[in-house]
């Protein structure tokens, strides 16, 4: 008996470089990036549908790199053909499984591809498919670390494009250092919130002093992200105590299990979920564990392209409830191998025009 494929049976994957170049390193307490050594994964379905994923390893973020994606997708190009896309949870899952833990990026690039795929043929947006909640968010853009004179250039060049809340990367070169690029920031930018992030760069006694400090010019910032190791949860929670300021886990919270150790602790008022970290599926149980916990909900990302960034803008107005948005890294890069993805307008993203999948297609030899 002839066996009759699902239209939805993926027929093959295809996993190469995607390569972007920046138009300065993007830096963080932990270093800096010079290059978006990314990943670009396609999945080709047997009706001849094609989804597009990407995975963006940060090493100075979370270790992970280019070389290890490539190895883990690419050891899925023969296990993938003749299994259903649909079934995209699943497979992401038993990616993870072969793969291990730390393919977090690789296994959201292949889960996206799947996702788009499906969703695209059946000319469903992805943000529908997440829940319709809405379809727009407010980002904010980020300064890097660096000099003050960087951050004040920086700065009013955020202002420039309309963009009202601004990140500044902490946690680099001491507090004394980070109040005098904060300093800097304010004297181009008045008055714009600040989302304060340390990327686990600050040690308890730094961020006191950073506290201080920021108390003494007055400053209330809108947030600060994981200025503490990751696992420094009791830290955490006592800088929230002790600051009054509201303070949200990044680099704490990979998994559901890490989101239910913060919530369990009293680390954190909010979660900061990126696809990038553990995968779609995985973001999704983050997501309800911090919405049964009453915990807030950031969205961000890593060092991404408009392909990734309108993925997780789809997730995080499709669901709703996200009261930050950290999505601006295409800003950052010089290229963009890509067409179609979020409309930006000042820092207002919206994904209303995406009709089917995530909407984003790669241009010319990436196809």
């Amino acid at each position: 008996m002839a066996f009759e494929l699902l239209p939805t049976t993926v027929r093959a994957l295809r996993v190469e470089p995607l390569d972007i170049p920046l138009h300065a390193p993007f830096g963080i307490a932990g270093g800096a990036l010079g290059l978006a050594a990314n990943v670009l994964v396609t999945v080709e379905l047997a009706d001849g549908t094609l989804g597009h994923g990407e995975a963006a390893p940060f090493p100075a973020y979370n270790g992970e790199t280019q070389a290890a994606a490539l190895a883990a997708l690419r050891g899925a190009v023969n296990r993938l053909p003749g299994r259903d896309a649909a079934d995209w949870a699943d497979l992401g899952a038993e990616f993870r499984a072969e793969a291990g833990p730390a393919c977090g990026s690789a296994r959201c690039a292949l889960e996206t591809a799947l996702l788009d795929a499906v969703t695209g043929r059946q000319g469903l947006p992805l943000w529908r498919h997440f829940g319709g909640a809405g379809t727009e968010l407010e980002t904010d853009m980020t300064v890097t670390t660096g000099t003050p004179a960087g951050a004040r250039a920086a700065a009013a060049d955020i202002r420039a494009r309309g963009i009202r809340i601004i990140k500044a990367k902490v946690g680099a070169g001491g507090p004394a250092a980070d109040l005098a690029r904060i300093d800097a920031i304010l004297e181009a930018a008045p008055g714009s919130p600040l989302v304060l992030d340390g990327n686990a760069g600050l040690s308890r006694a730094g961020a006191a002093e950073l506290v201080r400090g920021l108390r003494a010019r007055g400053i209330t910032p809108l947030l600060l992200e994981q200025w503490l190791a990751k696992d420094d949860l009791d830290g955490l929670r006592a800088l929230g105590a002790e600051s009054g300021w509201t303070v949200a886990a990044d680099e704490s919270v990979t998994t559901a299990a890490d989101a239910e150790r913060v919530a369990r602790a009293g680390a954190a008022a909010v979660i900061n979920i990126k696809l990038m970290k553990a995968g779609v599926a995985e973001a999704l149980q983050v997501a309800a564990v911090a919405r049964e916990a009453g915990l807030g909900l950031m969205i961000g990302g890593n060092v991404e392209s408009i392909l990734a960034m309108t993925m997780s803008a789809c997730f995080a107005a499709g669901l709703g409830g996200f009261g930050y948005a950290d999505l601006d890294t295409p800003l950052f890069l010089a290229a963009n191998p890509f067409d179609g993805g979020f409309a930006l307008d000042g820092g207002r993203i919206s994904v209303a025009g995406v009709a089917a999948g995530h909407g984003v297609r790669p241009r010319g030899l990436l196809l």
